[in-house]
């Protein structure tokens, strides 16, 4: 057998190791000061979750508060994007690379009180291919068969190699859920993680607190209020008069200057998995032709376009792979800005085209760029925001009816959802289904080979068009420690957050 991973360190402080310093030097006890309470935070979001079921809910809300800190996997990503213990504390792998052999913590309880066993991997591991409603449950395909050896010894069989398995194990897929906790997962989310729901107050806010039977070390802050907001604007002005201490991600870059004084804020700024996507329905006129979304793709004017809708921060990428990916390649010269190439390939048609988008300020700020583009070579996109999760949800994601959307797919390593063509996307190409089989089954260099073919593939087909890779932009209350520099998971981790 192949181990392939341990974790001698104890507790869940993955995210960030500044998170334990704090910010002292002496020692309490033999000062005879009391240390200093620490107190709640509160941070700014813009998607609220419509329940808390990410199981059965598409979109990001729902494992971006959930995930980590309520609920908790085997394994999970660390800040450089590497698979980590969790939940298991151990793994190995078979030479054929086909069974997995978890050993699993021993003193993990729920927080219904039930503890954490070897019965409670086989259970969440079977309820995604029996009561998973999501698309992306495909991903966990593989697996044949998931045995409890012992109260700590979970093994899993898959029917093929996989590359993918174990980082797929790392996103809300990989999730364990408690066999007596799953009657009401909507609204009382029951997890092993170092917080736990205490109140949501719908169309406001969601608190955690910390969760006093945590397995691991227990979390620097004891709350965590998670407040959602209608516009950038006012996110901003509740920074600004200490309504909240911490913006999760910037709504407004070019307001960043409002928080220039060193001695209140510090900003943060890295890069995130996400994909900014101008999605072209496949399945349906005029995108079912390849030809017109190649005018599309020569029709916009990426940098223009991320100076203008977002300040200019994020990075041009060109496809649906992030540069913190192995397989990344700079694909922005497949389709240069070329006015003229654009009207070339649409032959002197033109079109009107309905352009729904959620009401995020990033795909509102985007659609009017791309609208003013698009009109230049004869393609009049019409647009209709609408309410993000919902509404955009049903008509677009679900009912595929649209032709133009913005959407940031922050799934990490999601080049999977093209390849299924009932997708909202209604992308059809065997040969790239073929390529990423391929690279889940072969050898680490020919993942990376394959999947980079693919990722070419998908750009020259104009499947979509990709605006730009969405930056990691935070605005903290100086003092706040153990924020994301890079967000890699689908998770917003608290678990690292520490104040000064």
């Amino acid at each position: 057998m192949r181990r392939v991973g341990t974790w001698i360190a104890v507790g869940g402080l993955l995210l960030s190791m500044s998170a334990c310093g704090g910010g002292g030097g002496s020692d309490p006890e033999s000062t005879g000061e009391q240390p200093a309470k620490a107190e709640a935070l509160s941070v700014g979001f813009v998607a609220e979750p419509a329940n808390l079921d990410f199981t059965a809910t598409e979109g990001a809300a729902i494992p971006q508060a959930l995930l980590v800190n309520v609920y908790e996997g085997l394994v999970k990503l660390d800040q450089d994007g590497k698979i980590q213990p969790l939940l298991a504390e151990k793994w190995e792998v078979s030479e054929d690379r086909k069974t997995y052999t978890f050993t699993l913590r021993q003193g993990v309880t729920f927080t219904n009180g039930a503890p954490f066993t070897a019965d409670d991997v086989v259970f969440s591991l079977d309820r995604v291919k029996s009561d998973w409603k999501l698309k992306i449950k495909s991903q966990l395909d593989m697996i044949k068969d998931v045995e409890k050896k012992d109260d700590t010894t979970a093994v899993v069989t898959l029917d093929r190699p996989s590359n993918g398995f174990l980082y797929t194990m790392a996103t809300r897929l990989g999730a364990m859920f408690s066999r007596t906790g799953v009657a009401d997962l909507a609204n009382q989310p029951v997890g092993t993680g170092p917080y736990k729901l205490g109140e949501w107050r719908r169309g406001d806010s969601i608190r955690l607190d910390a969760n006093p039977s945590y397995w691991g070390t227990k979390p620097a802050i004891p709350g965590v209020t998670l407040k959602y907001f209608k516009d950038a604007t006012a996110m901003n002005n509740a920074q600004l008069t200490g309504g909240i201490d911490v913006i999760s991600s910037v709504q407004a870059p070019e307001s960043l200057q409002q928080f220039a004084d060193p001695n209140r804020f510090e900003t943060i700024e890295g890069s995130t998995n996400g994909e900014v996507v101008l999605s072209m329905n496949n399945a349906r006129p005029p995108f079912n032709d390849k030809k017109v979304r190649q005018a599309v793709r020569h029709a916009i004017d990426h940098k223009a376009l991320l100076d203008t809708a977002w300040a200019g921060r994020g990075q041009l990428i060109g496809s649906m792979v992030p540069p913190t990916d192995p397989w990344y390649e700079d694909r922005t010269g497949d389709y240069p800005y070329d006015v003229a190439k654009a009207k070339e390939l649409l032959g002197g048609k033109t079109y009107t085209v309905k352009m729904r988008i959620p009401n995020l300020p990033y795909a509102v700020a985007g659609a009017q760029v791309v609208k003013s583009q698009l009109a230049q070579v004869g393609i009049t996109a019409d647009i209709e925001p609408l309410e993000f999760p919902a509404r955009w949800l049903d008509l677009v994601f679900t009912k595929g009816d649209y032709d133009l959307s913005i959407i940031n797919h922050v799934e990490p390593r999601d080049m999977s959802i093209f390849a299924n063509k009932t997708y909202y996307f209604g992308y059809d190409n065997p040969e790239y289904g073929k390529l990423l089989a391929s690279a889940d089954q072969g050898s680490e260099q020919e993942q990376v080979d394959d999947l980079k073919q693919a990722a070419k593939l998908l750009s020259e087909d104009a499947a979509a068009d990709w605006l730009f890779g969405f930056p990691n932009l935070i605005v903290a209350k100086k003092g706040i420690t153990g924020l994301p520099k890079n967000a890699i998971s689908e998770s917003f981790d608290f678990t690292g957050l520490a104040q000064q």
